[in-house]
């Protein structure tokens, strides 16, 4: 089930927050979600100092509507933007607790989107591995994460929020500043289109 979240944050500090699920667009839902949030909050949109987003993997149409609707706020409130892919946010759950960390999480055709972090040390960005695969790389790794099994219990935003905080929040740092969706793999449109292409390069 698709999921959104949002949250308001203090430095490390949670003000709020908001999950929703559904199927409805997201797009529809993001911009409210943050200006309820705000209101509740007693917080003008230019009264942030730093806004958060996640850039996959995930959802195709969320990652894009999340990234167009907070590059589009840092441009028109002149508000920093710090991006983080999911899996970083996600591995903030388990900072203080566990020095390393594998993340996985589905990604449809019997593959799972993989990555793995070291401290604040990316070992790996987001891959496509198979179950096989990534169950041998459990040894290596002191804590284990299967991002799926706690999407319904963890306000992601949050979790980026709470990361960005302790790394992004005096100075944005190169990896942070990229605004680049992370799909991993192409969408499966884009898959048939690549698919059309090859086929008339080769009967050219």
């Amino acid at each position: 089930m698709p999921m959104l979240s949002v949250s308001l944050t203090t430095g490390e500090h949670l003000l709020g927050g908001i999950t929703l699920t559904g199927r409805e667009s997201r797009n529809e839902k993001l911009l409210p979600a943050v200006d309820w949030l705000l209101t509740e909050a007693g917080v003008a949109r230019n009264g942030l100092d730093l806004l958060v987003v996640t850039r996959g993997p995930g959802s195709f149409t969320g990652v894009r509507v999340g990234l167009a609707t907070i590059q589009g706020l840092s441009v028109a409130l002149g508000i920093p933007m710090c991006a983080m892919s999911t899996h970083e946010a996600f591995a903030e759950s388990v900072h203080g607790e566990a020095s390393s960390v594998l993340l996985h999480g589905d990604a449809g055709r019997g593959e799972l989107y993989v990555s793995a972090f070291m401290g604040e040390q990316e070992v790996f960005a987001p891959s496509l591995m198979n179950r096989q695969d990534v169950e041998a790389l459990h040894g290596q790794f002191e804590a284990i994460l299967d991002i799926d099994a706690r999407l319904e219990s963890v306000n992601v935003a949050a979790l980026a929020a709470k990361r960005a905080a302790r790394l992004c929040a005096s100075e944005i740092p190169d990896r942070y500043a990229a605004a680049t969706p992370i799909y991993v793999r192409l969408a499966e449109a884009e898959v048939k289109l690549q698919q059309k292409a090859d086929e008339r390069a080769g009967k050219s």
